[in-house]
C-alpha cells in the first residue's frame, strides 16, 4: 500500500470525544488551503466523528488507515476559506427530553454514539445507530415521529441532526449537552439507574 503523506501530523492519541475534533478544528484553522492533515487517534469513535466533521465544514475526508491500534485520519483543507460549521438550529435541553419521555409521548430517542458507549449506558428505549452507520440505516427511522438525537456532548448529534434534515426528516432535535450530563433513567452494563 502506498504511503500517505501528510503536511502536518496531529497527535490525538489517548483522547476521548470531543477532544480529537476540538484539536482537529484548531489545527485545520492554521493549515494552508490544500494541505493534508494526518490525525492520529486511538478513540474508535473518532473515525465517524472526523469524517462527519469534515463533511459538515467542506474539508475533504481522504480516509483512515489503522496501524497497530492507531487510527490515522487524513483530511485535506478546502481552499474555500468561508467554510463555517453549520450548527443545527433545533435544539432541546436534556431536561426537556426527560419531560417528554416521562409524559409518555411517542418519540424516538436516537443515540449516535459508538455501540460500546451505548452498551455501557443509554436512555431506556433509545435506538442505537452510531453516526458512521446513519446513512446506511436511515430507513430504520420513522419520519413522522419527533426524533431526539443524543451523543456524549451534543457534537456528533449536531452532525447527525443535519444529516437527517438533508434526508427529509423535519422533526429532528439535537439534545444538549447529551449523555455527559444526563440525569434521567439509564440502562446498560453499569446500570446505576440514574437519579430520580
Amino acid at each position: 500500500m502506498s504511503k500517505m503523506n501528510a503536511d502536518v501530523i496531529l497527535d490525538a492519541k489517548g483522547l476521548a470525544c470531543p477532544m480529537p475534533i476540538v484539536k482537529t478544528k484548531k489545527e485545520m484553522n492554521e493549515l494552508a488551503p490544500g494541505k493534508v492533515l494526518e490525525v492520529q487517534a486511538t478513540d474508535k469513535g473518532s473515525k465517524a466523528d472526523i469524517r462527519a466533521w469534515a463533511e459538515s465544514t467542506g474539508h475533504q475526508y481522504l480516509g483512515t488507515l489503522e496501524e497497530g491500534g492507531i487510527l490515522k485520519h487524513f483530511l485535506r483543507k478546502s481552499a474555500n476559506e468561508e467554510t463555517e460549521v453549520k450548527e443545527y438550529p433545533n435544539i432541546v435541553q436534556n431536561d426537556e427530553l426527560k419531560k417528554k419521555i416521562e409524559s409518555g409521548e411517542s418519540i424516538i430517542v436516537l443515540d449516535v454514539r459508538e455501540a460500546a458507549e451505548y452498551a455501557f449506558n443509554h436512555i431506556p428505549e433509545a435506538i442505537s445507530i452510531p453516526l458512521g452507520e446513519l446513512d446506511a440505516r436511515i430507513n430504520e427511522l420513522q419520519k413522522e415521529k419527533g426524533i431526539f438525537v443524543v451523543c456524549r456532548t451534543g457534537n456528533r448529534s449536531d452532525m447527525a441532526a443535519q444529516k437527517l434534515k438533508e434526508k427529509g426528516f423535519d422533526k429532528v432535535f439535537n439534545v444538549i449537552p447529551g449523555m455527559s450530563e444526563w440525569v434521567g433513567p439509564l440502562e446498560g452494563i453499569n446500570d446505576k439507574g440514574g437519579q430520580q
